[in-house]
């Protein structure tokens, strides 16, 4: 890295103290990362407790059989449409809605992982079908993830593993099992990539289901990365979990996920987690919590060194001022920044970081919060913009900003764009206040995360 970080000092335990202390605002850099943010009264919630408690009630929240229900019913409006976007929109919805932000943010994670795209996967009832694949092992087994996604429907059509024959090989989701998913570049050869596709053939989709077609499965001995043998999908799987730069390549994704964009981790700041996700049985959860608990996370290395995505940015808006909007309006929206939820780029994902920022999505974010702010459907607190302020006692337009600060902002406002908007800013007028929120947001320090 360009600056050496000590790995040990990294990955201990946060303590607070008076040089870095717990607070709303070091809270709310939690749950910008660990979610897509908090309203003061969660803020204030946190902080009378422990950081180590606060991640540990993120891993542990559950959701109700009340909200479990409502998403079911939503979700089966959604593809009874037969529109892919449709269910977008109930994703972004969930998003807005949930009480279990950090495993919805960790789906997030591994759709950008395992990315598959809607573009081509047309079905929404199968691409349903990966996201809660994707959301109940979020913090889970990646062994058994890794398999599932392997035999899941819309993977199998998104990377053509369905039509993987003995006499054909497809080779796309070998290669891309071993390149994005979990070795890396540089760590296989073209002749495991060819041998692991015939460890694939006969896996296909029978009635929208996963189904294994013996008659079509090459039985014969394959050599994949130094192992030989009459292997299937699922040794195929195995041979490549075992390798020592899977937990490795996991572990450098997390990090770059929810610690920094940049720079890239070394193998020295990578290992101990590594080390902790393959001793755990390649455990998910153990990883999030050394992470999320981290000397490294509530640092200089972090604070501020992300910038956000569309989702972290319009879904954070909304959820720390308790707002809710209309929820296809704002899945395209995003879509139209570059982050369609359930259509990926392409089987890379998002690039992420920078590449988030140029002129064009510049004026795109502007507009999104505008239309967020001004849009008489858009509610918080079921109330107005206004109302709500009201309801905090903010009397003055330096309290105002103060109060932003604190839930939106990773880095301080500057003293000239404070004064600026301060001359903006009146409490009580709908106008002004919107108009001072835009402004805030199209900051160059609002992109940060």
């Amino acid at each position: 890295m360009e600056t050496m970080i000590d790995p040990e000092w990294a990955w201990a335990e946060f303590k607070p103290d008076e040089e870095s202390a717990w607070n709303l605002r070091t809270a709310s850099h939690l749950f910008r990362r660990a979610g897509f943010g908090a309203t003061q009264e969660e803020l204030t919630a946190a902080v009378s407790k422990t950081p180590v408690q606060v991640v540990d009630e993120l891993l542990s929240a559950i959701e109700s059989e009340n909200f479990l229900r409502d998403m079911k019913s939503l979700a089966n409006s959604a593809i009874a449409t037969g529109n892919v976007q449709q269910l977008s929109a109930w994703w972004a919805y969930r998003m807005l809605s949930t009480n279990t932000q950090l495993k919805e943010k960790t789906t997030l994670f591994w759709h950008g992982h395992f990315a598959t795209g809607a573009d081509k996967v047309t079905d929404p009832a199968l691409m349903l079908t990966q996201n809660e694949l994707l959301r109940s092992f979020a913090f889970g087994d990646f062994s058994a993830l890794l398999l599932e996604i392997s035999r899941d429907p819309a993977m199998l059509i998104y990377l053509d593993s369905a039509t993987n024959r003995k006499a054909h090989p497809n080779e796309n989701y070998a290669r891309e099992i071993m390149e994005l998913f979990c070795l890396g570049e540089g760590q296989y050869s073209e002749n495991d990539i060819r041998e692991l596709a015939r460890c694939f053939t006969g896996w296909e989709i029978r009635r929208g289901e996963f189904r294994f077609n013996r008659y079509q499965h090459d039985t014969g001995t394959k050599s994949i990365l130094g192992q030989n043998g009459e292997f299937g999908g699922e040794d195929g799987v195995r041979i490549v979990l075992e390798q020592k730069s899977a937990p490795e390549f996991i572990v450098s994704k997390l990090i770059r996920f929810f610690v920094m964009d940049e720079p890239a981790p070394d193998m020295a700041l990578i290992a101990p987690l590594a080390s902790l996700m393959r001793e755990s049985g390649m455990m998910i959860q153990p990883v999030l919590k050394r992470i999320l608990t981290s000397n490294l996370f509530y640092s200089e290395h972090s604070v501020g060194r992300k910038v956000r995505s569309p989702v972290e940015l319009a879904i954070g808006l909304l959820r720390c001022l308790e707002g809710s909007a209309n929820s296809f309006e704002l899945a395209s929206a995003m879509q139209t920044l570059g982050q369609g939820l359930l259509y990926p780029p392409s089987v890379k994902g998002w690039d992420g970081g920078r590449t988030w920022i140029n002129s064009s999505t510049l004026l795109g974010r502007s507009n999104l919060v505008r239309l967020l702010i001004t849009n008489e459907k858009t509610r918080f607190g079921k109330e107005s913009l206004r109302e709500y302020l009201a309801t905090r006692k903010l009397t003055n337009s330096r309290a105002l900003i103060d109060y932003f600060e604190t839930l939106l902002f990773a880095v301080r406002i500057p003293d000239a764009a404070r004064e600026r908007v301060e001359s903006l800013l009146k409490p009580g007028t709908s106008s002004s206040l919107t108009e001072g929120l835009h402004a805030l947001c199209t900051l160059p320090e609002f992109q940060l995360c």
